[in-house]
């Protein structure tokens, strides 16, 4: 697996309530790695190169 696209600090800092597991960091990087990529899909589809919101 490459670098993590996610900040590890900020993460944990997010998750208020809960502790975070040292896998969830990859699987969260997988997560939002597979939204961009949809997100790209979506807006070549528009004719678009750039990310918008809605492309989410």
């Amino acid at each position: 697996m490459s670098d993590l696209i996610i900040s590890k600090s900020r993460t944990k800092a997010a998750a208020t309530s809960c502790n975070v597991s040292g896998d969830f960091y990859g699987a969260l990087d997988h997560y939002v790695r597979r939204a961009i990529a949809q997100a790209e899909s979506r807006a070549a589809a528009n004719g678009r190169k750039t990310l918008r919101p809605a492309d989410l």
